[in-house]
């Protein structure tokens, strides 16, 4: 279920109609941009070692896929501006870094014989980590089901009623 106390962004309330009369808020109105694609190698830089490289260049195609995945939806329905390209960029990182720590996982398994006997798997626990921030970043961008539910899909824009001109 969508957030009932949760207020609606300007932009989406003169995008969908207000049946209630009510004033818009006074929030900050971004124009929407094209959103550009960052460059994943200063995020996951080349690094000595095959192994270690390997992984940064599988976080690379990782982050990459999800930002091709996402920021067409994200336009459509919610209108991203430059000022939401650090969120989203997060957003992928957070899901490249889930990716990472579940291959360790799998190749590791849950627990590591360390000096003290059995113990957790580092990864376990940055893996929860990650689910946490990745799942306030779905709520904040409208990705999950029940965020939808609250977005509407914008009606088809006549020239002459581009809100940015």
């Amino acid at each position: 279920m969508a957030d009932p106390w949760r207020k609606k962004p300007a932009l989406q309330i003169v995008r969908e109609g207000n049946p209630g009369k009510r004033a818009a808020p006074d929030t900050v109105a971004v124009p929407p941009a094209q959103m550009i694609e960052p460059e994943w190698q200063e995020t996951f830089r080349t690094v000595e070692g095959p192994e270690r490289e390997t992984v940064n260049a599988r976080c690379r195609s990782v982050a990459s896929a999800e930002w091709r995945r996402v920021v067409p939806v994200l336009a459509l329905t919610v209108g991203l501006g430059d000022v939401d390209a650090s969120l989203v960029k997060d957003y992928c990182v957070a899901v490249a870094r889930i990716d990472q720590c579940e291959r360790e996982l799998s190749e590791h398994g849950m627990m590591l014989r360390g000096e003290r006997g059995w113990q957790k798997n580092g990864a376990a626990t940055i893996a929860g980590q990650y689910r946490v921030q990745v799942a306030r970043y779905i709520r904040e961008l409208g990705l999950s089901p029940s965020a939808r539910t609250g977005l509407a899909a914008p009606e088809p824009a006549d020239d002459e009623s581009d809100l940015w001109d």
